[in-house]
């Protein structure tokens, strides 16, 4: 796969405490079989959606044992140092600055002024995902849960190339930011039924051929189920949280239902 538009999701990744056991279940839920670790990189992991890079899990690094196992989604970008400016200009954090990765790329980390935690990476050697959009077991699509929407429509927009559009439901606070006319990470307010301990993340949704078998392989294995199945326009989908407390979504998008819902442009 190309090189990625600016502020496209372009990869995700994960850090577990026992790392094996986070194979055998994500082998089990989403199909995925792994590389080999890379001593020299943290024993970094890839994991393969038939045959496509689709992830990677690795241990946490020294000093973040104690740290909640979490996906974090990369977006793309062109030059890592001119992105995390960006971001520490429009209220985000840094949290890891521009760390060149062997001959793969350039990452950093960062947080955005509601709180979601990302990944910026400027691809070499590793342009990313290899996976097709909504090919079982890769990347399908991606959600920023906050609870500051205004801070958050100003920052991403100000970081990235991005448009907005909003869903004109008043039932529900949803936009959708876009990366070349192409809808590429939603945007969504966490209302009460969120408790008030749980941070704002970014929800990973990774495609499966059957939400509901899914779900049962995730269950069975110890996962927990947090939402869903539910049926939508863009697929059947669940969210789920792994044995680790890693959270992230499935989505079957050959199981469609209901009308796309309407979006205006965010001015």
């Amino acid at each position: 796969m190309a090189v990625q538009p600016e502020g496209t999701p372009c990869w995700a990744d994960a850090m577990f405490a026992d790392v094996d056991s986070a194979k055998s279940f994500y082998a089990d839920v989403l199909g995925w079989t792994f590389g080999e670790s890379q001593a020299e990189f943290g024993y970094y992991t890839q994991a393969y959606a038939d045959g496509k890079a689709a992830a990677a899990v690795s241990p946490p690094m020294p000093g973040e044992e104690s740290n909640p196992s979490s996906w974090c989604l990369y977006l793309a970008s062109q030059d890592t140092a001119a992105t995390v400016a960006r971001v520490r200009e429009n209220g985000g954090e840094v949290l890891v600055e521009p760390m060149e990765v062997g001959v793969f790329g350039t990452m950093a980390l960062a947080r955005d002024p509601g709180g979601a935690v990302f990944g910026i990476w400027q691809a070499n050697a590793h342009e990313g995902f290899d996976t097709e959009m909504g090919a079982p077991g890769g990347y399908c699509w991606a959600e920023v849960f906050t609870r500051d929407a205004k801070a958050v429509d100003a920052f991403y927009p100000a970081v990235f190339p991005y448009t907005e559009r909003k869903m004109d439901e008043a039932s529900m606070d949803f936009a959708v930011f876009h990366v070349q006319g192409q809808p590429v990470l939603g945007r969504m307010v966490m209302d009460g039924d969120f408790p008030p301990d749980v941070p704002s993340y970014v929800n990973v949704y990774f495609a499966v051929p059957d939400c509901d078998a899914a779900v049962a392989r995730a269950t069975d294995r110890g996962g927990a189920l947090h939402f869903g199945p539910m049926d939508s326009p863009f697929g059947r989908f669940a969210v789920l949280g792994d044995p680790q407390g890693a959270a992230f979504a499935v989505i079957d998008v050959t199981t469609t239902q209901g009308e796309m819902p309407d979006m205006s442009p965010v001015t």
